[in-house]
């Protein structure tokens, strides 16, 4: 069937509203990417797709193009829907940003590093707190996580500026170590958020690591995690935000440390029913 040329040069012109308030054309191929992502099959991408495109208007911010996709992924597929709601769930990893840097800690050790988290660590001038430290066969990552609650926001060039200094001071104080005479060294800013083009121009010139939600392109710490199938325990639709947080209290962070050990369950006080509506979706995550 020939699609009505008008209707095509309507949503061409529709304009969306990114979280940072800045406007941009809607793209369709942006969303059936991210459903086809999370595990949708072609024909409900493009049913939830046709729906959205016949719904859609100027000014529609893309969150609540997010919701209604969300909405009518969740009626059909459960499972497919939750891995959808990713964005959000990483958001949920606060307000302290602790939570993050655990989980950033869990991404690199599945990767197959030896990982230590929140470590006070001597520089050349001065101490410095460095979120998480990678190693792996005599290379030594050394990562500072800057979470947001704020889809928005931008990491600006001051912090990987500060970040690399930083890494400078402790690699010129382990290079005096014998304990780290064959080690190498890299540094890494890790963000839930974006880089500003600045910092991503530094992060080049300067080398240092940066991973942002969608960079680098391909592989990205979206793709990380949908990769490494390492999901946090706020993806979970089951658990209350409270529920999340007693969670995230106690260290437990992603969806295989419950699969794992389901018995971390039993502190929720949870009822029969709802016990094992979490432990089927606990399942579908993580198989």
């Amino acid at each position: 069937m020939i699609e009505n040329q008008s209707a095509v040069k309507h949503r061409n012109n529709i304009l969306v509203r990114k979280a940072s308030g800045v406007e941009e054309p809607f793209d369709k191929y942006k969303l059936e990417r991210s459903l086809r992502n999370a595990g949708a099959d072609n024909d409900l991408v493009n049913e939830i797709v046709g729906n959205i495109e016949n719904w859609i208007s100027n000014g529609l911010t893309t969150k609540k193009i997010y919701s209604r996709a969300f909405s009518l992924l969740r009626r059909k597929e459960t499972g497919v829907a939750i891995r959808y709601k990713l964005k959000q769930a990483i958001m949920e990893l606060g307000p302290s940003g602790y939570p993050f840097e655990d989980f950033i800690g869990h991404l690199f050790a599945k990767q197959g590093y030896e990982v230590k988290v929140g470590q006070i660590l001597e520089g050349h001038c001065v101490t410095h707190e460095m979120d998480v430290i990678a190693t792996e066969n005599k290379i030594q990552h050394l990562v500072e996580c800057k979470y947001s609650s704020d889809q928005g926001k931008q990491i600006s060039v001051q912090v990987p500026l500060y970040v690399r200094s930083r890494i400078n001071d402790i690699i010129k104080k382990r290079k005096e170590s014998p304990e780290y005479a064959e080690f190498s060294f890299s540094g890494w800013v890790v963000t839930n958020t974006r880089f500003s083009a600045d910092a991503l121009q530094y992060g080049k010139c300067s080398e240092l690591h940066l991973l942002g939600w969608d960079y680098p392109y391909g592989n990205g710490l979206k793709n990380l995690i949908e990769r490494l199938k390492i999901y946090p325990v706020t993806i979970l639709s089951q658990l209350t935000k409270d529920e999340k947080q007693t969670l995230l209290n106690k260290g437990i962070v992603i969806c295989p440390q419950l699969f794992n050990n389901p018995e971390i369950l039993d502190s929720l006080e949870l009822s029969k029913t709802k016990y094992h509506a979490l432990e089927k979706e606990i399942n579908d995550i993580c198989s």
